[in-house]
């Protein structure tokens, strides 16, 4: 029986031959990786060896394998510019316009398609978006620029208070209009929450000075839930609220946002579902 196993076990099917892998392409001289490296082309260092012998092989021009290497460096760059931008826009979450529904939302499609042509940016327009909590202001907001960041745009979101605390910071060493100076190298700056929490005298002060410095220089959008003509409630000099106002609004696209909450709306509909499934 020993011997018939041991026959049974040579006749064995072989399973085939060996995967063998392709010989790793060789890497750059040592000058051209320095150079590489000194330059900062980290893609094409990165790309260059195994193209280099693909070039070989199928007989590349020239033209082909610098057109590739540039293409590819490009793009690298492109992705990490717009992550470094999205960092520093500083969005609490992560929105798109795509993920907003514009069908179930108070904002006109076309009023809506303007917006994400982001022309107005280019104009430097502003963008005011005033209407009750939960009806798509902070999606809208944060979609839009997390859109011009794609677009290669900078910006940076703040809300009203962390704006307002940022420049009384500012005030212990007299650096406001340094800081006002950093705010507006953004090509858009949001300030969402404008009016959750009433200003003094200081803080209506401060946000004049920014909206002042960036009027007809940097586009700036607003969310609110106030109406303009409600913001007395949280501005406490009229004379400084009306000249916030005029700058604010003289090249503007104004957008009403009215209609049930959204965040309501979800929570009826999950305690729906879970009442019909007890």
């Amino acid at each position: 029986m020993t011997g018939t196993a041991t026959s049974a076990r040579r006749a064995r099917p072989s399973q085939g031959p060996a995967q063998v892998q392709p010989p790793a392409a060789p890497g750059l001289p040592a000058d051209l990786e320095a150079g590489l490296r000194r330059l900062k082309l980290a893609r094409i260092r990165a790309l260059a060896p195994e193209l280099l012998a693909t070039a070989k092989v199928q007989r590349w021009t020239p033209e082909e394998v610098l057109r590739t290497l540039i293409e590819a460096e490009i793009t690298a760059r492109d992705a990490s510019n717009t992550a470094n931008r999205l960092k520093a826009a500083a969005f609490p979450v992560h929105k798109t316009l795509d993920s907003f529904d514009v069908t179930v939302s108070s904002i006109p499609q076309a009023t809506f398609d303007y917006l994400a042509s982001l022309d107005w940016i280019r104009t430097r327009s502003n963008l005011a978006l005033i209407g009750p909590a939960g009806t798509g202001k902070s999606h809208t907001l944060i979609g839009l620029g997390v859109a011009a960041v794609t677009a290669g745009h900078k910006v940076r979101y703040l809300t009203a208070a962390d704006l307002v605390e940022t420049l009384y910071r500012s005030l212990a060493d007299n650096t406001v209009g340094k800081t006002i100076d950093t705010l507006l190298r953004n090509d858009l700056l949001i300030v969402d929450e404008v009016g959750f929490a009433p200003l003094d005298d200081t803080g209506t002060q401060l946000l004049f000075r920014l909206v002042a410095a960036a009027y007809e220089r940097r586009c700036l959008a607003i969310g609110s839930h106030w109406a303009f003509e409600d913001w007395g409630r949280f501005l406490p000099e009229h004379t400084t609220a009306v000249s916030i106002l005029d700058r604010l609004l003289h090249h503007a696209t104004v957008v009403v946002t009215n209609g049930q909450s959204y965040r309501m709306r979800d929570a009826r509909a999950r305690r729906g579902e879970a009442t019909s499934t007890s």
